[in-house]
């Protein structure tokens, strides 16, 4: 049986009118490539920053290998990798310096940085300034960062924006490795990408949950439908 690595129980968050994320229940599996798939505003990043513990949810509980972070916030920020979408850097660091000074903030080994550089492909560019670097680098060394400490969770938020066709091809077969040993949870809006790279989809509109399985689980329901004609009908608002 795969290890459930996250488990989310009636997870709602609003801010007065507007309700970023309705009453949503999930399991994240070890093993499991999971696509949060959806347009703007669907609340795909609102959740993930819930489970990342940097969003407070409004309701509900969120369980991170076993644990609720409501009692214990640090269990989850210790056993999840993310990467945010506009993930934070410190401009005026070289690479090597950002990455260095994260893993010392970590108790990371530089073995383990080594790695991490040598997965995002970066050594070209570890000497320079970040502030120098163009989008495509500076998410491949947020990507990195993320991956640090080879955790069991790893979160990616739009992983593959401002990449070149190259580096977003490296980047899906990256995943597709290292998604053998954990979870990994990716929101995009890329349904390309949901559908090369991910062995689960989870639909989202306006805050829920709309549909959740394998692509031909999904695709079985719409006979004749492409994940595509199905993604404007359940989620594509006119418009978005």
């Amino acid at each position: 049986m795969p290890k459930e690595l996250v488990k989310i129980e009636n997870l709602t968050k609003d801010y007065g009118r507007i309700v970023a994320v309705k009453n949503i229940s999930l399991d994240f599996n070890e093993g499991e490539i999971v696509a949060l798939l959806g347009p703007n505003g669907a609340g795909k990043s609102t959740l993930m920053n819930m489970i990342a513990g940097y969003l407070s949810p409004s309701n509900g509980e969120i369980f991170v290998c076993g644990k609720s972070i409501k009692s214990d916030p640090l269990w989850g920020k210790e056993h999840i990798g993310f990467l945010p979408e506009g993930a934070p850097l410190y401009a005026d660091l070289t690479v090597k310096q950002f990455l260095n000074y994260m893993a010392e903030l970590r108790g990371v080994s530089r073995d383990k940085v080594n790695q991490a550089i040598k997965l995002a492909n970066i050594e070209e560019v570890l000497d320079q300034k970040v502030e120098t670097l163009s989008k495509g680098y500076q998410r491949r060394v947020g990507f990195a960062q993320s991956v640090l400490d080879d955790l069991p969770i790893l979160m990616l938020d739009e992983p593959t924006d401002g990449l070149d066709p190259n580096q977003k091809k490296h980047m899906r077969s990256l995943i597709a490795k290292m998604g053998k040993k954990k979870v990994i949870i990716i929101s995009t809006h890329l349904l390309e990408e949901a559908e090369e790279v991910c062995n689960r989809i989870v639909l989202m509109k306006q805050g829920e949950v709309v549909a959740d399985g394998t692509l031909k689980k999904i695709l079985s329901k719409y006979k004749g439908k492409t994940l595509e004609e199905v993604f404007f009908k359940l989620a594509g608002d006119k418009g978005e």
